[in-house]
């Protein structure tokens, strides 16, 4: 089976546990980085979970990227800071808390786009919340910005999906 069919598995709950499964394994491992690019096709994907699960796992291989690839998706992963879904903006927000922890130099073209967002759009119950993860995002964009060591304050990126 190849990974993209992991993600997309028909049955929801049998793909949310592969995606948690390749989140947790990129914690300790590479293995998943050479599947770069299918993840990133996946950001384009109709469905929103889809979409979503494409954005954790594109962000979680941050740490190993050392081929500089991430940046060259990252136009399409911040494209979905403007998603009609607060959901999915909401975990963009924190996928890319991998990517400001350890690719500090992506920080500038990061925040840029989080003073971007227009929260208005979305329903009044989500506004505070979305407004909070960008607080969080920038803060940590703050504490990295002139660090080349990878990390402040880590949290696992598998605890919250």
């Amino acid at each position: 089976m190849n990974i993209t069919a992991l993600i997309t598995d028909a049955n929801d709950k049998t793909a949310y546990e592969n995606t948690k499964k390749l989140v947790h394994e990129s914690e300790f491992s590479n293995k998943h980085y050479s599947n770069l690019a299918e993840f990133a096709a996946l950001l384009d994907d109709r469905k929103s979970y889809i979409r979503t699960r494409a954005m954790i796992l594109c962000c979680s291989q941050a740490r190993w990227d050392s081929e500089d690839r991430l940046r060259i998706y990252l136009p399409k992963m911040l494209r979905l800071l403007y998603d009609e879904k607060p959901t999915v903006v909401r975990q963009s927000l924190n996928a890319l808390k991998e990517v400001a922890r350890f690719r500090p130099e992506l920080g500038k073209t990061i925040e840029a786009e989080l003073n971007r967002i227009d929260t208005s759009k979305y329903k009044d119950s989500m506004i505070p919340l979305i407004k909070k993860d960008i607080a969080e995002l920038i803060e940590l964009l703050e504490e990295n910005k002139n660090s080349t060591e990878k990390m402040s304050k880590y949290e696992p990126l598998w605890n919250w999906i």
